[in-house]
């Protein structure tokens, strides 16, 4: 496949991605803040075709075309975030996936970036996304933990808003997104090569 090719998939993929965007739906006992949408799905089976590049440019795109198109809500923290979690998810799962392809490499490829995103979104959450989101709005970590709480009464600290919301929400999004990532890729990836190369 040559450099145009895949830069008009990477382009396609991320415009999937921004599309499925608009399908996300909140998980309420999960999280106050977070929605869960599929946007992962084009993103790896992007990231399979094209490498951990690819994958990363689909990600761009997709956040770019979201902030044209919608803007943002949270001061850019959200968009920071979905970026990071992302990379997290789609380059470990590729790095593994290229080493050889095949079903077995492709589901241990997607449990490693699973892994690796649960650890990044409380890592990000804890030290980065939410300290920028509280200087920009103005709030303190009791402010935060009180919407926690609101949702879910067992949360009144970060390490329980850690353990009741981050850890769960993400392995419930990681976990939807690579069984159909699993069940769509091959099809997807015959009908695109039969298409591109």
């Amino acid at each position: 496949m040559n450099r145009t090719k895949k830069i008009t998939l990477a382009a396609l993929f991320g415009a999937l991605a921004f599309l499925l965007m608009f399908f996300s739906f909140p998980i309420p006992i999960l999280s106050p803040f977070a929605e869960l949408d599929l946007s992962a799905v084009p993103e790896l089976i992007g990231a399979f075709m094209l490498g951990p590049v690819g994958g990363v440019a689909i990600i761009t795109v997709k956040i770019l075309l979201k902030l044209v198109f919608q803007g943002t809500s949270s001061m850019l923290t959200g968009e920071v975030q979905n970026f990071i979690l992302e990379c997290a998810f789609v380059i470990p799962a590729t790095l593994y996936y290229q080493r050889k392809k095949s079903k077995k490499s492709a589901v241990i490829g997607l449990i490693i970036g699973s892994v690796i995103t649960i650890i990044a979104a409380v890592l990000t959450n804890v030290y980065l996304i939410f300290p920028a989101y509280m200087k920009l709005y103005g709030m303190n970590w009791e402010s935060i933990l009180g919407i926690f709480a609101e949702i879910n009464p067992m949360i009144s600290n970060i390490p329980t808003m850690v353990a009741f919301s981050v850890i769960p929400f993400n392995v419930v999004s990681r976990v939807l997104t690579s069984v159909i990532t699993m069940i769509l890729y091959k099809k997807i990836s015959r009908l695109i090569k039969g298409r591109f190369v």
